[in-house]
């Protein structure tokens, strides 16, 4: 019988307060593991464990900057101690900042690229050697479209993404000995509440432009869920994907595929 169950494991999901992170989370709770997450701040850490609590979810809640290397390592030890040995980690912190490549400032630049790709390296770092002495292990990265496309006014969002499928690549060939399996997950456009004033009815009834573009793009002519990653990740987590590594499973309805309708 194939084994989509998480039962007795410990999985961690960076900034998992609410989104994608916390639709994982979810997920994972209802295949049975034992959920811990971080965020940025107090105050998003607790939103998160309310948010958990309403669905009767036990979770863990720490404040954590997956920036900062000490502060991992510490973070990493208290929920060894606390909790457990993790057993799925997924890389689901970051950030956007749409501005033109000739407008951003190194500075923004640099900043997308420590949060979104120098934190699932040190974040994982941190977590491989007891994936390593236990002889198991799944890691999973949030990637993106924009792992394989570039659009305007991303570029260090597309060039920390890209790195990211890199460095998933990487994990997988240097710890596949060790049945550790890294694989990532590249969701298509999501409907969120971050995403929501791009789905608005204009004021004569019309889609908003931004919303005609992703759908007339998506061979599914629909926004994704929260609940389409749902299981694409609990298959990732769960012994089921134990011959699958170094992959990236696009969750994007097709749009990778699809080079759209002739005008």
């Amino acid at each position: 019988m194939v084994n989509f169950s998480l039962e007795n494991k410990i999985a961690l999901i960076t900034g998992a307060s609410y989104g994608i992170g916390f639709a994982i989370a979810t997920a994972y709770a209802e295949a049975g593991a034992k959920i811990v997450f971080n965020d940025i701040s107090r105050e998003l850490v607790d939103k998160g464990i309310a948010a958990y609590k309403e669905k009767g979810i036990d979770a863990r809640g720490y404040v954590c900057d997956v920036t900062d290397e000490d502060a991992v390592n510490a973070f990493i030890k208290t929920v060894e101690k606390e909790v457990g040995t993790i057993d799925i980690l997924v890389n689901n912190a970051g950030i956007i900042k749409r501005v033109p490549m000739h407008e951003m400032s190194a500075a923004e630049f640099r900043q997308v690229i420590d949060i979104d790709l120098n934190g699932p390296f040190i974040v994982s770092k941190a977590v491989i050697p007891q994936m390593i002495k236990k002889g198991h292990g799944k890691i999973i990265n949030i990637c993106s479209m924009m792992s394989e496309l570039g659009r305007e006014t991303v570029s260090a969002y597309a060039a920390a993404k890209g790195g990211l499928k890199m460095l998933t690549k990487n994990i997988c060939s240097e710890y596949g000995e060790y049945n550790i399996q890294c694989n990532g997950i590249g969701p298509g456009y999501i409907a969120t509440p971050q995403t929501a004033p791009l789905r608005e009815r204009q004021a004569d009834g019309s889609r908003h432009p931004f919303d005609s573009f992703i759908v007339s793009k998506t061979p599914a002519a629909r926004w994704g869920t929260t609940e389409d990653l749902m299981g694409p990740a609990v298959f990732l987590a769960s012994e089921a994907s134990n011959f699958v590594n170094g992959h990236i499973l696009y969750v994007d309805g097709g749009i990778l595929a699809y080079i759209g309708k002739q005008p």
